[in-house]
């Protein structure tokens, strides 16, 4: 070994110096050996030591840590320049034609639909600090792009999803109201249901301006605008609406069948009992008691102690809204179970010091509240049943009118109190639905009510009938359908070299002598028409056992649709209609947060595409409907 290279260990000058880019190589070596370099040991510059080589820095840092501390060494040697640094990939911003760059605008438009946030978010500093953040590449639109490219592209893919649902269905429901914005801007919503795999799928179709007034016939051509524009002339659409009467002209105007929704109705019949001068009294009573705890904050403060003290659920006390019946009974009814911490917030010395006149309810005020409760109990129920959106509502009108009928018969140990409610009750009831065989016919085809108890046998034996004629007329019609259309090509030849065909035997003695008493096949006389083939069907339904009540129709139909194959078609034709226009009266809430004060000044047409989007994300992306992104 030479002395030079004992002493000073140098790097093979001819090595590359890919190999050695860690700065650990300045204080490191290796020794000569046959013209060439020692790999299995590095020298150090600084010790001499020799450190075992195994092809990495390792031990080489180790030894410097160990042994020469105050040397400092750092990572790899810089990378060569045609490599871009952290800084130079982030500041490298998407293309906007970019998959990653059209992603995260889908996501942001996503985001503002699903929250109800307005199109100006993007612009506000914020929201662009936070994009910023969490994607430095990204550049955020403009808030045009958004309105006028974004929004109408989600929508257009909406709208495309919910016309191929709609060119599936069997038959399209409809339901129609009107509502005011903040803008004083009156709007038409329509939404639409049918059965899609015994599941109700409803989408909104569209929310419309009208500038005109609200007369059946603008209505009507409302209407058939969006038979026209969606495609339902086919599909023999039928309309839900309230009980205006321009809404009846309208659908007759447009050529519909309309059902009066049955919420409405209830709504009408309740109201009539709220206004007997002896519920109103009352109503008032309680309404001036809730006003003073709203109002108060000292005599808020002091029910909260009182509840907390009787161990009463903490509950705020409820205001009704006039126009909603249902919330004079939630009203009625939440002051019944805080009565006692009412009563004694109301005696507290705290309340009493800073008002002059409290005001309470009597005895005879408490018992007149239970009767009324008691009386509306019905009523109320109803109104909770019409209003699920996810099992039929149309079958249940017919047993549940019945019902209600019935509930309102006098009885000698009501109070005069409640026989007047029932009178009101039952004077605006029966006035409405009477004989109406679509709501019989959809009970019908319903197996929880299949038998129709809530009928006379003569009208049970009528409805079955026109059930009968139903299902002829629907085997008639797929018949036409099914029809192969007649060909146009020559007739084929025979294959030839086929074996001949073997032809049964002329006789037997036994067919001879039993054939009459074991008949083979059957006699082409004895093929059932489509009339006969119907009734056997609906007496085989009638002879089922009837679905309980908390069970599902639709279920039941998804498991026995194979058995009953035509009724249950004419079941999709019913089972689809809703009670109620529960529906387009929930759009209206989502249309309030959607036009709110900051979005006053939303173009129609962008309501429109909102409301849609919106209603859907809200209501079906889970379950009832489908919606992908």
């Amino acid at each position: 070994i030479k002395s030079n290279q004992l002493n000073s260990p140098q790097l093979d000058s001819n090595a590359p110096r890919s190999i050695y880019k860690s700065e650990i190589w300045t204080h490191f070596g290796f020794y000569s050996k046959d013209g060439g370099r020692d790999k299995s040991h590095a020298i150090c510059k600084m010790c001499l030591s020799k450190v075992k080589y195994c092809g990495n820095t390792t031990n080489l840092r180790a030894h410097v840590a160990r042994h020469h501390q105050d040397v400092e060494v750092k990572g790899k040697q810089a990378t060569s320049s045609s490599q871009l640094t952290l800084e130079q990939v982030t500041s490298t911003k998407f293309a906007s034609s970019s998959p990653r760059a059209a992603k995260i605008t889908h996501s942001v438009i996503y985001y503002m639909c699903k929250d109800m946030r307005p199109l100006s978010t993007v612009e506000g500093d914020g929201f662009r600090f936070m994009m910023n953040t969490l994607e430095p590449r990204y550049t955020i639109p403009s808030r045009q792009h958004f309105t006028d490219v974004a929004l109408p592209r989600l929508y257009k893919e909406e709208k495309t999803t919910v016309l191929d649902e709609l060119r599936l269905a069997e038959r399209v429901a409809l339901t129609c109201d009107s509502w005011t914005s903040r803008s004083t801007e009156s709007y038409v919503t329509v939404t639409a249901h049918h059965i899609d795999e015994w599941k109700i799928s409803s989408h909104v179709l569209q929310t419309r301006p009208m500038y005109d007034s609200h007369t059946g016939e603008n209505i009507a051509g409302l209407l058939r605008e969006v038979v026209d524009e969606w495609g339902l002339r086919a599909k023999e659409p039928v309309v839900v609406t309230d009980n205006a009467p321009n809404m009846a002209v309208a659908a007759r105007l447009a050529e519909m069948d309309h059902i009066q929704c049955f919420a409405h109705s209830l709504n009408l019949a309740s109201q009539k009992a709220l206004k007997l001068p002896a519920v109103a009294r009352l109503l008032g009573r309680i309404r001036r008691v809730t006003g003073f705890f709203r109002r108060s904050t000292t005599a808020s403060h002091q029910l909260q102690l009182k509840q907390a003290q009787l161990q009463l659920p903490q509950h705020r006390l409820i205001t009704d809204v006039i126009t909603r019946w249902n919330s004079s009974y939630d009203m009625t009814e939440r002051f019944l179970e805080q009565q006692p911490a009412i009563v004694a917030a109301l005696l507290s010395n705290e309340v009493r010091k800073n008002e002059k006149e409290v005001f309470t309810l009597t005895e005879a005020d408490i018992t007149c509240a239970e009767e009324v409760l008691k009386a509306l109990k019905p009523m109320k129920d109803a109104t909770k049943v019409m209003s699920e959106e996810g099992m039929p509502t149309l079958s249940v009108i017919a047993p549940l009118h019945a019902k209600l009928v019935m509930e309102t018969e006098e009885n000698s140990e009501d109070s005069q109190t409640v026989k007047d409610i029932k009178a009101a009750i039952a004077q605006d009831l029966s006035k409405r639905y009477a004989n109406d065989e679509t709501l019989y016919m959809a009970s019908a085809v319903d197996p929880r009510f299949k038998n129709l108890p809530f009928l006379p046998e003569e009208k049970q034996r009528l409805i079955y009938s026109r059930l009968t004629d139903a299902i002829v007329t629907e085997k008639q019609k797929h018949s036409v359908k099914d029809q192969p259309a007649p060909s146009s090509e020559p007739e084929s030849q025979p294959i030839p070299n086929m074996p001949p065909v073997k032809r049964p035997r002329a006789s037997c003695a036994l067919a001879d002598l039993l054939g009459s008493t074991f008949p083979t096949q059957k006699n082409d006389t004895e093929t059932k028409s489509d009339q006969e083939a119907a009734e056997d069907e609906v007496k085989m339904f009638r002879m089922e056992s009837p679905l309980p009540l908390n069970g599902d129709p639709l279920n039941w139909w998804m498991e026995h649709e194979g058995a009953y194959p035509h009724i249950s078609t004419v079941a999709r034709r019913f089972l689809c209609i809703p009670g109620t226009s529960v529906s387009a009266e929930r759009v209206f809430s989502t249309a309030g947060d959607i036009v709110t004060a900051k979005r006053s000044v939303l173009k129609a047409e962008h309501v429109d595409q909102l409301v849609q989007i919106v209603f859907k994300l809200l209501f079906y992306v889970v379950g009832m409907c489908k919606l992908t992104f």
